[in-house]
């Protein structure tokens, strides 16, 4: 079952700009900054005290397109990312994926769409 929000993903083709903003002019610390692959780049970031819940920069180059400045998807956090997939599946949710991807250090992730269409995010945190 899910068991929080875990983070907001936006797209941002300024990624220096995006972080100075967050951190600079709204007061949240950069928790997190990785290279996901040749093309994205991701920062986290996060209020004091509220470290639960984030901001996910994605750092695309997105400029000119609809997705420039949009918030991407609306993550939630799981501990059994593998039998949320499958409860979804019976209630005849289509994943973007067959089943989660492991990203990063061990972190799993599941795409699907709400009912009106708003992409959404399973995230199962790194297991160490």
């Amino acid at each position: 079952m899910v068991m929080k929000l875990e983070h907001v993903g936006i797209y941002t083709p300024h990624m220096e700009a995006s972080i100075r903003f967050y951190r600079d002019i709204l007061g949240m610390k950069l928790v997190e900054r990785v290279q996901l692959n040749e093309t994205t780049e991701l920062a986290f970031l996060s209020f004091d005290g509220q470290e639960s819940v984030q901001v996910e920069l994605i750092g695309r180059d997105v400029s000119g397109t609809a997705e420039e400045g949009l918030v991407n998807h609306l993550a939630l956090t799981v501990r059994d990312i593998d039998g949320v997939v499958s409860r979804l599946k019976q209630h005849g949710i289509e994943i973007s994926d067959e089943w989660p991807r492991t990203i990063l250090d061990g972190r799993k992730i599941a795409f699907f769409k709400g009912p009106s269409g708003e992409k959404l995010e399973l995230f199962q945190p790194a297991t160490r």
